[in-house]
């Protein structure tokens, strides 16, 4: 490369630098980069021991964008973002998903800065689901969009955006477990927690739809509960703070069962999902997870935007009710426990994201600035 761009990252949230991580190296090592956190949801454990695990070096800036609620919040992420852009002008923004730190877009879009935009074109098509909006907004705006699925491809171009500035990546997190293999491998958390190999369910949820609508998490925690008292298995539930002060705020009691614990470290996690009877979640990454380790997991919720998994059969979508989780599970381990190994969806199988998101950058920029914003 004849010329050392700046590339400004933006990040905001424990998945958006899990998925990254392996890009914000090699963009350090490409360009010149600037990284930046957001502080959506900045604590220890959420955020600060994936910069540690993985390596990565502090960020460049700390907006400290977290608002006294959600209205503020997105409006601190636009107007100290475009502050930012406008004093640092970087040639691109490169930012991931569907966070409200990924409304960054909005400050970049206005001040007339190349968006590339990874994890493009996920659409679950319910409304209920804070990030469907903040998704769709961001790839409408975004100058490159960089999906990972071939589903989400099609999204994009059925919305009518233009197939010339849309690049299929593949998902970043067979790079990362890759990467990290041995670590994961060599974790103690399980003799730790006292656990064996398959005698032990992992629970996670944290999406605003399971936990702040009403009548979603009335069905969910019973369910939950029913299911492990039934099971008769230790329960390890990795603990959101919204899902925990929402907890705490309705006074619900958790099975003896469950096993409140704080959010874990990525290679302790990893370990527990790879060993599970059953992971049951809302995480987004848990589709991609399951496929690459091979692990029965079921979504609660009532959507997905991971359709491509779907398809596949690695996945199971369970709902939040009792019958059709309970089902899932038996529908899960059918899939990963039977006698023939199902393959990797073959859109996350791949070890090459970042060096195909470096790689599109390099081939995008200056076409951006010069058709679209005219610049010399």
């Amino acid at each position: 490369m004849s010329k050392k761009y700046k590339v400004m990252t933006i990040v905001g949230t424990r998945p958006e630098i899990i998925r990254l991580c392996e890009v914000i190296k090699r963009l350090d090592k490409d360009y010149d980069q600037v990284l930046v956190h957001t502080g959506q949801n900045y604590d220890y454990e959420l955020n600060e021991i994936f910069f540690k695990e993985f390596g990565l070096r502090k960020p460049d800036y700390f907006l400290g964008a977290v608002g006294e609620n959600l209205g503020h919040t997105m409006g601190n992420v636009i107007a100290k973002s475009y502050d930012l852009i406008n004093e640092v002008k970087p040639d691109c923004v490169l930012i991931l998903g569907d966070t409200n730190s990924a409304l960054s877009a909005i400050s970049a879009k206005r001040l007339k800065c190349p968006i590339f935009h990874m994890e493009a074109g996920n659409r679950c098509s319910d409304w209920n689901v804070a990030e469907m909006t903040n998704r769709t907004i961001v790839d409408q705006i975004s100058d490159v969009n960089m999906p990972y699925s071939f589903y989400a491809y099609g999204n994009l171009i059925k919305e009518g955006l233009d197939v010339n500035r849309i690049v299929k990546t593949g998902s970043p997190m067979k790079e990362v477990i890759d990467r990290y293999k041995d670590k994961i491998e060599s974790s103690d958390i399980l003799s730790k927690l006292g656990l064996e190999k398959d005698k032990y369910i992992v629970i996670s949820s944290h999406r605003e739809e399971n936990v702040d609508i009403e009548s979603k998490f009335n069905r969910l925690f019973p369910a939950l509960n029913k299911i492990v008292d039934e099971l008769k298995m230790p329960a390890i539930f990795s603990v959101h703070p919204r899902t925990r002060k929402r907890l705490e705020s309705k006074g619900f009691k958790l099975s003896s069962y469950i096993r409140e614990e704080k959010p874990f470290g990525f290679f302790e996690y990893v370990k527990l999902e790879e060993n599970a009877y059953v992971v049951l979640s809302d995480s987004g990454t848990l589709s991609e997870e399951s496929s690459i380790l091979d692990f029965p997991g079921v979504l609660i919720r009532t959507s997905t935007e991971r359709q491509e998994a779907n398809i596949h059969g690695s996945i199971v979508l369970g709902g939040v009710d009792y019958d059709s989780i309970k089902q899932g599970i038996i529908e899960a381990r059918k899939i990963h426990k039977g006698n023939v190994k199902l393959k990797i969806v073959p859109d996350y199988d791949t070890d090459e994201v970042s060096t195909i998101v470096s790689k599109t950058i390099a081939k995008y920029i200056d076409i951006v600035n010069k058709e679209t914003w005219l610049k010399e």
